[in-house]
């Protein structure tokens, strides 16, 4: 079973890495122009409005992978087809949709994070990115529902490899500020998607068979894929906003010093949530697998191995931050002079960045669980009861204890997540007797 696990986690491990080493890089390339602090502050909330935009679409990639996974173990690749040919439709619209909406979308988005001209120059720059990045989200769940993780990590690489490039490229050789880093998102995920479209008609041929029309309009399967993308949709947003919201709050304290260190400790946070989201993603699409092939033996042994992993993931992760902290904190400033006050305030905040890989590490996986398993009521209700107590301990406690208490609430928000779900499963009885098998 660890073998299977790893197949699908070390690829995902690989490709979720590049996103956050990206995030990191695109920080330093800001940090070493002009102003760190202002620089630095104007990408976190221009990068905080595109996580919007493409958190609130992430529902494709979630809702199409559980649901191909279990027609995967049953051996039902007509019903894998359709679900390709659903997915990457309804990414491309959607995807359209924003390029129209964009004008009203963000000067909206401005309002709403405070956002300079700096900001506004990077959003309309990199908006056209949106409908490549949206389809390779139905690409991306239809691939790991297939229980294929390595397409989806080439890509990313490539992805995340050109950004990089292109970022330097634009940035230094063409002397555009934060708006080359957009460009060069636009040319990189336009360039993942046909990649990923190339690699599909490769390896998958021979899985993808004849259908009309009909099947990928067909009611029944249309309703079972809106009813769970309903409920991802719903917790969806509730992420989105606990983020967005954090970016915004950290926008409006005290100083630009607060907002950049905020920041760049978010930024060390979502390298572990993207190591541990690829035991996530394994959990995903094996639970996907053996529930559509009614394995009860295999899931019950996936899920013990995935929750062994996951708290390993979480305990390397915190000797990370408690080793070397301040040298990770010293790669996004650029400006030496004001190094020594980025660590200063850094210092004041970097347990809370510690002590959440624990807070967090079930939480990720019983994401995974509930979308293999298509338990996605469940994904939406303890969502909803974490993001509540979110904003009533920050709401509650700032006044008392300013920033810690935006870093305690994002704390309890994670922790309540993993706890509520196995609660609101039965500890995971609802989980196992979807893979019963019938009599």
């Amino acid at each position: 079973m660890n073998r299977e696990i790893f197949r699908i986690a070390v690829p995902n491990i690989i490709s979720n890495i590049t996103v956050p080493l990206m995030g990191i890089f695109s920080t330093a390339i800001a940090g070493h122009c002009g102003d760190s602090a202002a620089t630095i502050g104007a990408l976190a909330i221009g990068v905080s409005i595109f996580n919007f935009i493409y958190w609130n679409c992430s529902f494709i990639r979630m809702g199409t992978s559980g649901i191909t996974a279990q027609a995967f173990g049953a051996k039902d690749f007509t019903t894998t087809t359709a679900m390709l040919v659903r997915a990457v439709g309804i990414s491309a619209i959607l995807g359209v949709l924003m390029l129209i909406l964009q004008y009203p979308l963000g000067e909206f988005s401005l309002w709403m994070m405070n956002g300079n001209q700096m900001v506004s120059d990077y959003f309309y720059a990199r908006i056209w990115a949106v409908p490549a990045g949206i389809m390779l989200f139905g690409l991306n769940g239809w691939f790991t529902g297939m229980q294929n993780a390595v397409i989806p990590m080439v890509t990313s690489i490539t992805i995340n490899v050109l950004h990089v490039l292109l970022s330097l490229w634009f940035v230094f050789g063409f002397d555009l500020g934060i708006v080359g880093i957009a460009y060069a998102s636009v040319v990189a995920q336009w360039s993942g998607m046909i990649l990923s479209v190339a690699l599909l008609v490769i390896f998958f041929r021979d899985k993808l068979h004849p259908i009309k029309m009909s099947q990928v309009l067909d009611m029944t399967a249309l309703r079972e894929f809106f009813a769970v993308n309903g409920d991802i949709i719903i917790r969806t947003f509730c992420i989105v906003a606990v983020y967005t919201f954090f970016t915004a709050a950290s926008a409006r304290m005290e100083s630009d010093i607060v907002l950049a260190v905020n920041t760049m400790l978010l930024q060390m946070f979502t390298l572990f949530s993207y190591m541990n989201d690829g035991f996530a993603y394994a959990a995903e699409a094996l639970t996907g697998r053996f529930v559509g092939a009614k394995d009860e033996a295999s899931l019950r042994l996936c899920i013990r191995r995935c929750v062994v992993w996951a708290i390993g993931t979480a305990v390397v992760c915190i000797a990370i931050y408690v080793g070397w902290w301040q040298d990770i904190i010293s790669m996004f400033v650029g400006d030496k002079s004001q190094l020594a006050d980025l660590l200063a305030v850094a210092g004041e905040y970097i347990g809370w960045v510690i002590a959440i890989p624990i807070a967090a590490a079930l939480p990720f996986l019983m994401d995974g669980i509930m979308v293999g398993a298509t338990l996605t009521r469940i994904l939406r209700n303890s969502m909803l009861v974490s993001t509540v107590a979110y904003f009533a301990i920050y709401y509650g406690l700032h006044p008392f204890i300013g920033n810690n208490a935006l870093w305690l609430a994002f704390t309890a928000y994670m922790a309540l997540r993993g706890v509520a779900q196995y609660f609101m499963s039965g500890r995971l009885k609802m989980v196992y007797q979807k893979s019963e098998v019938l009599s």
